[in-house]
């Protein structure tokens, strides 16, 4: 499961949406950090906005944000039926992550070592998620937080290469600009036809040896 990504700068999140960028998140994401997502917005000239979110889905019963810890992948063969994910997904709250590359490990070697998927030109692309709103009891602050959703990835040449050996393997869904309109304004029953698995064509990916994994302190301001 995917808990490490690196968002795309706020200037290639401008250049792809056409929308003034938002600024201050971590270059590196995990569970309970800010990356930004883009979502429908009816009163925008583009019908799109850009926000900032934290990684790891609140639900809007949750007593404290400590699940998000739990809930940064939602399976989509149970999405529909998980407590911490049926509203969002019920209410078609879809929305996109801008992202330059994620992670996983590969156990090839015996041992888990750190791999980069990415786009073969290096460019930035977007996933698919599902955002919900929850609201902190004590101070009133209204947080806006995503899960990206998973596929079954046995057999792919990329994804198919990383986790436990004996675990099943997954994939986050890659939607193109072209298919963007078409998720944003999905429902339930015609969004499965877009979890389609990631191009091979166009990705590609390598051993970071030597990457921290530590949460990054730089961000983008």
């Amino acid at each position: 499961m995917c808990v490490h990504i690196t968002p795309a700068r706020p200037t290639a999140v401008q250049r792809m949406t056409g929308l003034e960028p938002v600024q201050d998140y971590p270059a590196e994401s995990f569970p309970g950090y800010l990356a930004p997502i883009i979502r429908t917005d009816a009163e925008a000239a583009a019908g799109l906005r850009v926000d900032l979110a934290m990684f790891g889905l609140i639900p809007s019963w949750s007593k404290d944000r400590s699940i998000g810890r739990r809930t940064y992948n939602a399976r989509t063969e149970t999405v529909a039926e998980k407590p911490s994910y049926r509203t969002a997904w019920r209410q078609r709250q879809f929305c996109l992550v801008p992202v330059e590359r994620f992670f996983e490990p590969c156990w090839e070697t015996g041992k888990a070592v750190q791999w980069s998927i990415h786009r073969q030109d290096g460019e930035p692309f977007t996933v698919a998620a599902i955002w919900d709103r929850w609201t902190e009891r004590a101070t009133g602050e209204i947080v806006v937080s995503f899960s990206m959703l998973t596929i079954n990835a046995d057999g792919h040449p990329i994804m198919g290469r990383f986790h436990k050996p004996g675990d099943e393997r997954r994939s986050l869904v890659v939607v193109p600009p072209s298919r963007w309109t078409d998720w944003l304004s999905a429902t339930p029953d015609t969004v499965r036809a877009m979890l389609a698995e990631m191009p091979v064509a166009e990705f590609t990916s390598e051993s970071v040896m030597g990457l921290s994994s530590a949460p990054a302190q730089a961000s983008f301001l």
